[in-house]
């Protein structure tokens, strides 16, 4: 699929060098800086067309080859009319890793963006509701995360006991 297009539009709006891509089989990837993330995600959708968030992941590069930041930010997004996919990347560090919602372009990333949030700790600014959504309110870790030990850190005391049902 020819991407040129969504790449002028990107171009027009960032600069020429306000991002990068590559492909790798049919995935044709974006990088932007995060303090462009907005304006690139607007643009996406509001220029090239692209109205479906299909998915927000993040992924730990901790202890990663020749990785200088530690969490990736990953959107994917579709074109409804046209069918072109694109997968749109960021990067964030610690103490901190913040990044601005892309609630107010499509309602999807509300509970995409607290998933993100409950398993890595990554803070989507201007979300509407962030709060955990797979974990427990008072638990304090993120269990994505490369330094979340494999047994857990002792905290499953906390939950209630769910017993199964005989029969």
């Amino acid at each position: 699929m020819d991407h040129s297009s969504t790449v002028a539009v990107l171009r027009s709006t960032l600069g020429e060098e306000g991002f990068r891509t590559s492909q790798f089989r049919d995935n044709f990837r974006i990088v932007v800086p995060a303090d462009r993330l907005f304006d690139a995600l607007r643009a996406l959708k509001e220029q090239a067309g692209f109205d479906m968030l299909a998915d927000v992941t993040a992924v730990d590069y901790l202890h990663y080859p020749n990785a200088t930041d530690r969490y990736g930010v990953v959107y994917c997004l579709v074109n409804t009319t046209t069918g072109e996919r694109v997968i749109v990347k960021t990067f964030v560090n610690d103490p901190e890793p913040r990044l601005p919602s892309a609630f107010p372009l499509w309602k999807g990333a509300d509970w995409l963006e607290r998933e993100v949030f409950d398993m890595f700790g990554i803070v989507f600014e201007g979300h509407p509701d962030l709060r955990r959504i797979l974990m427990p309110e008072g638990f304090a870790s993120y269990p994505l995360r490369k330094d979340y030990p494999l047994r857990g850190r002792l905290e499953r005391h906390n939950f209630p006991a769910i017993a199964r049902a005989e029969g």
